[in-house]
């Protein structure tokens, strides 16, 4: 008996004392290791303190700069991004900084972001520092290797052109749907005074619902309810979602975030169930989002040489990747609908260019595709309004094994920040007004907008550049389009300029208009 509990006060004491090893090669020998490799090489930046890295200065600045609104210009990147800002300032174009014990390197060196999205080695992948994202935009947007490259192969083909073609009718009904709603609000002057954030979130909402899943658009913005709550409490999270296992804690918020996430998978089941019944039936259209996934999934497998019970996608892989349509098709198409009223609020001599083309080209007939590939300075707008106002400030990657970038030795582990926001801005890049708002600058297109094309990356390059462009551009036309058609718009004295990054870029008063009747 004595030697049995001898055996296991050893074997306890070896058990607690591998876990005390991994937490301190976690929380201090790992970062101090990462640190003086890339120290050697150059990559300096503010020191890392013990398991919360630079967290704490970095919500200080943060909240400073959330304190109080801005003047109406468009020299933004102090109030978004305060701490990478004086990092750089201080430490260079490639510094490094810490997320909680993660060893961050920002990189704003356009060649460098190329390479790295480029990806030639298969040794980054995105990064999953925080757990929770995958409860808000998960699917193609988080995998990596093989089974990233097989539902990349799946969805494509419902993102082609001629595809999103068919859904110009949903996306028209959506737009005008609104202006309806907006017409019935103009006072007996012409006017009327609107909050245009929730309301163009709700648009888009509307048009991903509708060209997502069709018939079933009740259900599509159930879903729509659900995952914005679920944005929100990601945004709470802050801090905190970086502590390992965070997702798990028995709190409040977590119980809420699984509830979310079962309705919304309970929903999307029942959808998809719905249509492969009718697809068996032969009833099944294939003209929303849904559809067309299903079909290129089914089409894949038989090509793959697999049987309709073990298709490449199974059923939990299209809830993911429909969860991902939400957000990507839904918020980040709101953001930038939102910073272009803004912005054009701001500078009624381009609200004007936009509506003589919009009239010039379709009058009040509904949009078409030629019509929508002619509006040459709606295009411009839309691009420098992505690159003064990106819907997404930064790009992220993960080394997963020791590599070397650009002539850089990354250890395995640092995560690597592509500072678009910055890049976006760069004098270098861009020339002394790089600060204006010239959409003039995209009248020979994105390649002769700037010096670099690293420089400019909305959507991301190479193999992971995002597949729903096409979709988003044409959504955003097609709503800005109708919108000039049938009123012109100017900001409230209210509107207070407080651009803010949580899950994407939002204005965090709100976005004030007065709306007049054209």
């Amino acid at each position: 008996m004595a030697s049995f509990l001898s055996f296991a006060l050893l074997f306890c004491s070896l058990f607690a004392l591998s876990w005390i090893w991994i937490l301190l090669n976690f929380i201090w020998l790992k970062p101090a290791k990462i640190e003086r490799i890339l120290k050697h090489q150059g990559i300096t930046g503010p020191p890392y303190k013990l398991l919360f890295g630079n967290l704490k200065e970095s919500q200080i600045l943060i909240d400073e700069a959330l304190s109080k609104p801005i003047n109406r210009s468009h020299q933004i990147v102090k109030r978004l991004e305060p701490f990478i800002s004086e990092v750089h300032k201080t430490y260079g174009k490639i510094a490094l900084s810490w997320l909680g014990p993660y060893a961050r390197v920002s990189i704003m060196d356009p060649e460098l972001v190329k390479e790295v999205l480029l990806n030639k080695f298969n040794h980054l992948e995105k990064v999953k520092i925080n757990p929770l994202i995958e409860l808000v935009a998960p699917g193609v947007a988080l995998l990596d290797g093989e089974k990233w490259a097989t539902h990349r192969r799946i969805i494509n083909p419902a993102f082609h052109v001629e595809k999103l073609k068919r859904m110009l009718p949903s996306f028209y009904i959506s737009s005008y749907t609104l202006i309806e709603k907006w017409r019935k609000l103009i006072g007996p002057d012409g006017s009327c005074e609107l909050d245009v954030w929730p309301e163009l979130h709700f648009l888009t909402a509307d048009g991903i619902s509708r060209t997502a899943f069709g018939s079933s658009y009740e259900d599509g913005m159930q879903i729509f309810e659900l995952l914005n709550e679920q944005g929100r409490l990601f945004a709470q999270a802050g801090q905190s979602a970086c502590i390992p296992g965070y997702r798990y804690f028995p709190t409040k918020d977590n119980h809420r975030r699984n509830e979310i996430d079962r309705r919304v998978r309970a929903l999307l089941k029942d959808m998809i169930k719905k249509r492969e019944k009718d697809m068996k039936m032969g009833q099944c259209t294939y003209n929303d989002l849904l559809g067309l996934l299903m079909e290129s999934n089914l089409r894949d497998s038989q090509e793959q040489g697999r049987t309709s019970s073990s298709l490449s996608m199974t059923i939990e892989d299209v809830i993911e990747e429909c969860k991902l349509f939400f957000f990507a098709g839904q918020e980040t198409t709101a953001v930038l609908l939102t910073w272009t009223v803004i912005v054009l609020s701001m500078h009624p001599e381009w609200q004007d260019r936009a509506r003589e083309e919009v009239l010039q080209f379709f009058g009040k007939a509904e949009p078409d595709i030629d019509g929508l590939n002619n509006l040459k300075t709606v295009t411009m707008i839309l691009y420098e309004v992505l690159r003064l106002y990106p819907p997404v400030t930064f790009l992220v990657r993960s080394v997963l094994q020791e590599t070397t970038i650009g002539g850089i030795n990354f250890p395995s582990g640092v995560v690597l920040t592509l500072q678009t926001l910055h890049l976006n801005r760069d004098p270098g890049w861009w020339g002394d007004d790089a600060e204006e708002f010239k959409p003039e600058r995209f009248a020979g297109g994105i390649a002769q907008a700037c010096k670099n094309q690293g420089a400019f990356v909305p959507f991301g390059f190479g193999p992971r550049i995002c597949l729903g462009q096409n979709f988003a551009m044409m959504e955003a036309k097609i709503a800005l389009a109708t919108i000039l058609r049938y009123f012109s718009f100017e900001l409230s004295p209210i509107y207070a300029h407080a651009p803010r990054a949580v899950l994407t870029h939002q204005p965090q008063h709100g976005a004030q208009i007065i709306l007049h009747r054209f």
